[in-house]
């Protein structure tokens, strides 16, 4: 009787044992991915199947199928696209079929110029209604465009772990050897050129050296292809300690309650950027587009990209 009641006790012990593995487990893959995006609402459907770390698919917004209107946006400005474009649909009910890509403008350009981009397995050939980008990167472009229009604007700050650990008080800190830098690839993200005008501003051509060229090779300074994705998830996962970002970009991760806080660039050494949206000339579809350029530059899409950080036009 004894060896049956201490046998039972052992199956009960391996179970509690194994239901406490399963347990860990699964909390710490949740806590693997728990700053993983997309950081929005997703849209509605009956089958939501979103696998952090592995089918996320952040920066591709909407309707993929048969859209009523198609919209490359600068990657930044991800966190206006769930309230602009449902602001959009009431205010123009007869598109509620909207695609938005939130990539950087660089590879937004190639897309529309080659017609096509693979993430993943996923190919997408829809041309955009509208493209918008920093007024740089519209500038070389007149040719696509049937009309532009100033929308926005932005500047930089500094995004750091919550409380500041590496006591971050501006640019020319990042500088500092140990100091692990999140930067944009000035080869894949105009903002990068945009960083690197504010470290001469700052600290001189030997700063941009240092975090460019010297930190870079010491491995302390990591290049991104897509900032404002990874730039917030490297300080989050603690893999890097400051980010030059832009300032919406720091303020949402903040609003939405992640633990960052925003190092705020002196006027005299930060850079500003102007958004502009261009309607495509080959549009396919011409009305839409028309009626988007005219709600961007609204009172409505501007209370918008206020709440979010940016400065008005």
């Amino acid at each position: 009787m004894m060896k049956i009641l201490n046998l039972r006790f052992l199956i009960l012990v391996a179970i509690i044992q194994v239901s406490a593995l399963m347990l860990f487990s699964d909390n710490a893959a949740a806590q693997a991915y728990r700053f993983d995006p997309p950081w929005n609402t997703p849209p509605e459907s009956e089958v939501q199947f979103t696998v952090p770390g592995v089918d996320n698919v952040p920066d591709l917004f909407g309707d993929i199928n048969d859209p009523q209107l198609v919209v490359f946006f600068a990657g930044n400005q991800f966190m206006v696209i769930d309230e602009l474009i449902a602001a959009f649909k009431t205010a123009h009910p007869q598109y509620q079929r909207v695609f938005a890509e939130t990539l950087p403008p660089g590879i937004l350009a190639k897309q529309i110029a080659t017609g096509s981009i693979v993430i993943g397995n996923l190919r997408i050939t829809l041309k955009p209604d509208v493209y918008t980008a920093g007024k740089n990167r519209i500038d070389q472009t007149p040719e696509w465009f049937s009309k532009t229009a100033l929308y926005a604007r932005n500047k930089l700050a500094i995004m750091v772990q919550k409380g500041n650990p590496k006591n971050v008080k501006g640019l020319k800190d990042l500088g500092h050897k140990e100091l692990r830098i999140s930067m944009p690839d000035p080869d894949f993200e105009g903002i990068g050129k945009r960083i690197e005008e504010a470290y001469v501003k700052a600290g001189g051509a030997q700063l941009k050296t240092t975090v460019m060229e010297t930190k870079l090779k010491a491995q302390t300074t990591y290049l991104t292809q897509i900032h404002h994705r990874q730039s917030p998830m490297r300080i989050l996962y603690n893999q890097s300690d400051a980010a030059p970002v832009w300032y919406s970009e720091a303020h949402y991760q903040k609003m939405i309650g992640h633990p960052v806080e925003m190092i705020e660039i002196p006027e005299q050494e930060n850079i500003h950027a102007q958004y502009i949206a261009g309607q495509l000339k080959n549009a396919p579809h011409p009305a839409a587009a028309n009626d988007f350029m005219d709600f961007l530059v609204s009172a409505e899409a501007n209370a918008i990209y206020k709440k979010f950080g940016f400065d008005l036009p």
